[in-house]
């Protein structure tokens, strides 16, 4: 990943634990590397094509200018999370945050804290077989693409399918779609549960009725396993209702552990497998 640097860019803030820092202030420094992709730019010689550093440079000073922190760990997680969601070009951030002047009754140089944050390729899953089944997912979407901390890509066709999981229920509508977040696969689990409940789901029955359904499949190649969260999703290759909608977003995309693409699984499971999916009802 090609990379633009800032480096001590000068700022006079009022972050700090103390109330005498709230109201004086002092001088801080932000070095920063914006991670983008400068190749097109560079070729073509086109301003549009790249990040300005002198737009990311006010923009830091602005934010970092006019909040007020007790921690400069917070300073550095709330401007970097600002920066990249204002510049959609840029696919992370290193950014330091000095502070030369803090109250230490010390002889030193300056104390810093610095920070990498990146967008994050998350892979999820949808469903609802209560109500309006199809209202639930596009609400869900459009909710994640409202979110300042993620970017829906692209979301795949609804399908029709049958419950799996032998509960006698209604017909499911199930859909994918791909987005970028700054979430934490932890964090991204919590707001998705917060979707979900929104929605009304109740959790009473293990694979019974809901009203929304929510699934983290990838995240990036991440493979973690921990008692609430497992990714890749540990059942995901035996699901044809979550690997047609996949295949049509990222057919490519290859299981981390598995080893084979999202079609290749997909064609397993349409020889081998359970076919849960009603054909041919797609729907927009």
């Amino acid at each position: 990943m090609d990379e633009i640097r800032i480096e001590n860019l000068k700022i006079y803030a009022y972050h700090g634990v103390y109330e005498e820092e709230n109201e004086k202030g002092q001088n801080f420094y932000v070095n920063a590397v914006l991670y983008a992709d400068t190749h097109k730019a560079g070729q073509e010689d086109q301003k549009e094509l790249i990040t300005s550093y002198g737009d990311v440079c006010h923009f830091i000073y602005d934010f970092v200018s006019t909040h007020v922190f007790k921690l400069i760990e917070t300073v550095a997680e709330k401007t970097a999370e600002a920066v990249l969601s204002e510049f959609p070009l840029l696919e992370g951030i290193t950014l330091e945050i000095r502070k030369p002047e803090a109250p230490i009754a010390l002889e030193f140089e300056s104390v810093s804290v610095k920070i990498t944050r990146m967008w994050h390729t998350a892979c999820l899953a949808l469903g609802s077989n209560v109500g309006n089944r199809p209202a639930y997912i596009k609400d869900a979407i459009e909710t994640l693409g409202a979110d300042v901390k993620s970017r829906v890509i692209c979301a795949s066709e609804l399908v029709r399918t049958r419950a799996y999981g032998g509960v006698e229920q209604n017909e499911f509508f199930n859909g994918a779609l791909v987005m970028k977040t700054l979430y934490t696969p932890e964090e991204l689990l919590d707001r998705i549960h917060e979707i979900e409940n929104a929605a009304g789901r109740e959790r009473k029955q293990h694979w019974g009725p809901r009203t929304l359904d929510i699934d983290i499949i990838f995240y990036d190649d991440l493979i973690m396993y921990t008692d609430v969260l497992q990714i890749p999703h540990v059942d995901m290759q035996n699901r044809d209702f979550v690997l047609e909608p996949l295949s049509q977003i990222v057919p490519y995309k290859v299981h981390p552990i598995l080893g084979k693409t999202i079609v290749q699984l997909y064609e397993e499971v349409q020889k081998t497998g359970e076919r849960h999916i009603i054909e041919p009802d797609y729907l927009q």
